[in-house]
């Protein structure tokens, strides 16, 4: 969940804050229902199971303007997405799939929180829909942390860019490339003044993935982000819009734990 200009690192940095004042409501506010089809979700931090035991979030965490989702089937798209927020800050959400914890929101028969050392791989496919009009990123957003813990926000964050609109970066600053499930990505790397964020942008844009996101925790392991004896604890996948974004969709997703 971050996104910025290199001018306005201070600005981001707050939004990290006012993120963490949100992510610790969405304990308490957050629902999950019963797993059904067109589930339309509205309150900010509201949630449903999927059929095959994902959660999807509405997580409007960085605005007050209305959003909503509905859920259907393993994904969801976006029905609603009013207001905006500057593109030299955070995005104003983050709708979103999930296996794993969210803020002690945890995935039905999740195998996470798990060592990374003992993780085999971590299978994961999604295929995304964009529409125009709207500023955003789509991507995954991978947790990491020393303990396995199910709720707070975690020390190391993994971005994965698999398509963005309009005038926003990740946060931090271009240190080179990397070769990671048979492509080419740009690499980023910074911090919100919480947690620690490694972002893997491509350089165009992809409607969709199959891949092993345990090569992208290795790579973080690899640059000094985390140990093998860390866990990971969810791994996520949507939008962070800024402006607009009725329409984005998330139409297939799944992921493993071997």
């Amino acid at each position: 969940m971050n996104a910025e200009p290199p001018t306005s690192r201070t600005v981001r940095g707050l939004a990290a804050g006012l993120l963490l004042a949100a992510g610790s409501l969405t304990a308490v506010t957050a629902t999950t229902g019963p797993a059904q089809a067109d589930t339309q979700i509205c309150a900010q931090f509201g949630s449903a199971t999927t059929p095959g035991g994902y959660v999807v979030q509405n997580n409007a965490w960085g605005t007050s303007a209305p959003q909503c989702v509905n859920q259907t089937g393993d994904g969801f798209q976006v029905t609603r997405a009013d207001g905006s927020v500057p593109t030299n800050g955070a995005p104003k959400s983050y709708p979103s799939i999930f296996a794993g914890c969210h803020y002690t929101n945890c995935s039905p028969g999740t195998r996470l929180p798990k060592q990374i050392r003992t993780i085999g791989s971590v299978p994961s496919t999604i295929e995304f829909r964009y529409v125009g009009g709207a500023v955003y990123d789509a991507a995954y957003d991978i947790w990491l942390d020393p303990t396995p813990r199910k709720d707070g926000v975690n020390r190391t964050e993994i971005m994965i860019w698999l398509n963005r609109s309009g005038p926003i970066q990740p946060i931090g600053s271009k240190t080179g490339t990397a070769s990671v499930a048979g492509r080419t990505w740009d690499v980023w790397r910074g911090s919100n003044g919480q947690n620690d964020v490694i972002s893997y942008v491509a350089p165009s844009a992809l409607t969709g993935l199959s891949f092993d996101v345990k090569h992208f925790v290795n790579g973080a392991v690899s640059q000094g982000l985390a140990t093998p004896d860390w866990y990971l604890t969810s791994v996520q996948a949507g939008f962070e819009p800024w402006q607009n974004g009725a329409g984005l969709a998330v139409t297939k997703f799944s992921v493993g734990v071997n």
